[in-house]
């Protein structure tokens, strides 16, 4: 298990914009899949190669292809969902797969309301997609949920993650390679990452 925190000029200018109050919910959604697609070229650097011979219009080349590895996104709703189009921009073929959670307010843990995947999930390298890592529980009750459908390899994609949060997932399954953009500072009393940028999900479709 690794945990890889986003080191890169482009994704901390686009944090920034992210968190800012003012930042209204068309660019706020299109932020949020360009980090996505960044945090994705990381997390796809181990994806397996062949070499194949092409011609170009100058000569025969011998260059690398993906070789074929199966691959499913599984956001987790309903956040998750603002990272699916930037991650296909560098993955169009992976398949998409659907958790569904909220958090009781009371407990703050996980409730699931929903799940639904591609028939051969088990088989496929699963990328799972939160904006945020707060307590972990919906990260860590997702990747549970899958794990229970036979999958055996799995990533943790988040754009801000408490230090909480990361504990608790890499503590529950420590086999998961996590990749998030930024860590903050904390968890406050509510169970909101501070300094955080508010609730992904009514920042996305404009519920808040």
């Amino acid at each position: 298990m690794s945990i890889t925190i986003m080191n890169h000029p482009l994704v901390a200018h686009k944090v920034s914009l992210l968190r800012n109050k003012n930042t209204g919910t068309k660019e706020f959604k299109e932020l949020v899949s360009e980090i996505a697609t960044l945090l994705c070229y990381e997390a796809s650097r181990d994806l397996p190669t062949e070499e194949i011979e092409i011609e170009t219009p100058i000569a025969i080349a011998k260059t690398k292809v993906l070789s074929g590895r199966k691959l499913a996104l599984v956001p987790i709703l309903r956040a998750g969902l603002g990272m699916v189009d930037g991650m296909h921009v560098l993955l169009p073929a992976a398949k998409v797969g659907h958790i569904g959670l909220y958090r009781d307010e009371k407990t703050l843990n996980p409730v699931e309301y929903y799940c639904k995947m591609p028939p051969d999930i088990a088989e496929r390298e699963v990328m799972v997609l939160d904006p945020m890592l707060a307590t972990g529980g919906s990260a860590c009750d997702a990747i549970t949920q899958l794990k229970k459908r036979g999958v055996k390899s799995i990533k943790f994609l988040a754009i801000i993650a408490a230090p909480e949060g990361l504990k608790r997932l890499q503590e529950t399954h420590p086999d998961v390679d996590i990749y998030i953009a930024s860590l903050d500072e904390k968890l406050n009393e509510n169970g909101y990452i501070v300094p955080g940028l508010g609730d992904a999900g009514d920042r996305i479709f404009g519920t808040k």
